[in-house]
């Protein structure tokens, strides 16, 4: 049974139903899920349309809170076969180009989608479309129907004004604090090639109908930013809420120890803070080369770690076999009681909210970024493309949780071993690093607060439920 957030919850007419097509990368999947699992707990009936391969690939992966929601609803459709190469390992750029296929064909959701929300809206006083703003080709129809209502995207407001404020020109602002970061945002490459540019600018141009933006992200650490994006002529009149974040903010203690994860055992063994998280996401894959260059660096500095290696995503992760990344002859053994490799999916929000973890290697993606903010864990910001720089810039220029590691290959080069050691040490052996890790568990403590009853995050659901539930 879901559990209400609040008492008044049970009374609420059930007229208003919220419809959730979330885009089909991982990141995005797990968003606006968790987004699905918040609103559901204002007994509000919750429909999520996805692809059947991606359904199935967010519900096994989604991570925090009980699958048996009775009132959310999931609806799977089939898409064209797609031919999807594997990673490359080789390639100059991060971007998962192989991924792009899979992406395209998410597209063609667009005709059941319009059925299935025909057929809602026959049934209910108001629809409440929330998309994914990579996913407008598919909710374009949202326009033809009278009670239908759009809501859409989810980024941090930071990495949100950083666009904007390039688009108009990098004006000037007053405050100086929120300025300086903006300014020292480096210029970057051919993170994104040019064929999902055309992807991005197919659904841009669908944005017929918006009547709110949604983020990810909290007011204790974006406030800022989410005030810019309210000004008018930065986003004119458009609503902006700030509903982050949508990762749960505590661990379920009380899980059945047979099934706990090995990295959890391995973390209950070792001293608070001493450990380095190091995982890279969905879409990472590594070169054999800047694997070993890693294996070396983690080995060298001295730290303890947990390093989850696995290969990106593919189009598919139900179909075939994966790359298997071979380490050096007898690394495992000589990190042994100091290091432990992990192969497969670890539960990072445990991992994270353990009083063993001390810091998180990361691609800054912004599930990573904000579930490390969220558990008060200071990042070694190793962006790979896309919004992740930006990301990282939030994390290291203005929260000052983080440090970068070296240049982080931004040119396709190898981030050398030396390089990567010494980012360890900083982190998790110096001073510099033990100032971070304050400032990063105060800002966590303030998020976690967020949530609970009267506090920002709160409040702002809270608003944002009232607004989508209106008699008007």
């Amino acid at each position: 049974m879901v559990t209400l957030l609040f008492p008044w919850a049970k009374y609420m007419d059930n007229d208003v139903m919220v419809v959730v097509v979330p885009f089909v990368a991982q990141g995005h999947l797990n968003q606006l899920i968790h987004l699905g699992r918040i609103l559901s707990g204002y007994n509000l009936p919750i429909h999520i349309v996805g692809t059947t391969t991606h359904n199935r690939q967010a519900k096994l992966r989604i991570h925090g809170w009980n699958h048996n929601y009775t009132n959310i609803h999931f609806h799977e459709f089939e898409t064209p076969h797609f031919d999807s190469p594997p990673p490359n390992p080789n390639s100059s750029t991060k971007f998962p180009s192989h991924l792009i296929p899979s992406f395209k064909a998410s597209s063609h959701l667009g005709g059941p989608f319009a059925k299935l929300l025909a057929g809602i809206s026959k049934t209910t006083r108001r629809v409440v479309v929330i998309h994914d703003y990579l996913m407008g080709t598919v909710v374009q129809d949202v326009v033809s129907l009278p009670n239908a209502e759009d809501v859409f995207h989810c980024a941090s407001a930071f990495t949100t004004c950083s666009y904007l404020w390039e688009e108009k020109g990098k004006p000037c602002l007053d405050d100086v604090e929120s300025y300086t970061p903006l300014s020292k945002m480096p210029i970057f490459q051919d993170l994104i090639p040019q064929e999902f540019w055309e992807f991005i600018y197919s659904h841009v141009g669908c944005e017929k109908f918006n009547s709110g933006n949604i983020h990810d992200t909290c007011k204790v650490f974006d406030g800022k930013f989410i005030d810019y994006l309210s000004k008018e002529g930065i986003s004119g009149s458009t609503k902006q809420w700030a509903l982050g974040p949508f990762n749960p903010v505590s661990i379920n203690k009380n899980e059945d120890p047979t099934k706990r994860h090995k990295s959890l055992n391995w973390l209950d063994k070792q001293a608070q803070n001493s450990v380095i998280y190091v995982v890279f996401g969905s879409t990472t894959s590594f070169s054999n080369e800047q694997i070993q260059e890693l294996a070396n660096g983690l080995e060298k500095s001295g730290q303890k770690f947990i390093w989850v290696l696995r290969d990106a995503d593919k189009g598919d992760i139900f179909k075939g076999e994966g790359r298997k990344i071979e380490l050096t002859k007898g690394f495992e053994e000589r990190v042994e009681g100091k290091g432990l490799v992990v192969r497969e999916w670890a539960p990072q929000l445990d991992v994270l909210a353990h009083v063993a973890t001390g810091g998180f290697m990361s691609h800054c993606g912004w599930n990573s970024s904000m579930e490390s903010i969220t558990m008060g864990v200071p990042i070694a910001a190793w962006p790979m493309h896309s919004d992740q720089p930006r990301n990282a810039t939030l994390i290291t220029e203005v929260l000052k949780t983080g440090v970068n590691v070296g240049d982080w290959g931004r040119n396709g080069d190898v981030v050398t071993s030396s390089v990567i050691e010494e980012t360890i040490r900083i982190l998790m052996d110096s001073d510099e690093g033990n100032e971070m890790r304050k400032r990063a568990k105060k800002i966590g403590e303030n998020v976690r607060r967020s949530v609970e009853e009267e506090g920002v995050t709160r409040m702002e659901i809270d608003a944002f439920v009232a607004h989508i539930i209106r008699h008007n």
